[in-house]
């Protein structure tokens, strides 16, 4: 199903791309979460008068989270959780934690825009963990874990 979309979307393509998804997959996700329109003659027409409109808002969404990276990077937070003797948490700390602990602090920080690739923190110690605000804003934030 070819579609055009409306917002920069990582691993698919930029503003304005006319891309072949999965209908499933447009039909879901796309389309109603506003991120892409289908590629109708009409919708092309649609999108080619709206184009300066969606470029600034772009630029706009793009400004706002490049200011957001900077209050949030290089800020840590603390989580103290339940540990054996060897380090080992009972449990674990995941994204929802990390989020909770910078709302604690004072930062908004969405649980979906933690990255947590290797899964859930499972040690006591110091980690690094990426924050995507945005396709093309990348930071880190310092996950400091110690036992209670």
């Amino acid at each position: 199903m070819q579609v055009i979309l409306l917002e920069k979307i990582v691993n698919l393509g930029n503003l304005g791309d006319m891309v072949t998804v999965k209908p499933g997959y447009a039909r879901n996700y796309l389309v109603p979460q506003g991120l892409a329109t289908v590629a109708t003659a009409e919708n092309i027409k649609l999108f080619e008068e709206r184009r300066l409109e969606l470029e600034k808002a772009s630029a706009d969404k793009l400004q706002a989270a490049q200011g957001r990276a900077k209050e949030l990077e290089g800020q840590s937070v603390e989580i103290a959780g339940r540990a054996s003797d060897e380090g080992k948490l009972f449990g674990s700390v995941g994204v929802i934690e990390i989020a909770d602990a910078f709302s604690a602090k004072g930062l908004d920080l969405n649980k979906s825009e933690i990255q947590l690739p290797e899964g859930p923190i499972k040690t006591v110690g110091e980690y690094e963990v990426a924050v995507s605000v945005h396709p093309e804003v990348h930071f880190e934030v310092t996950v400091v874990v110690v036992p209670e």
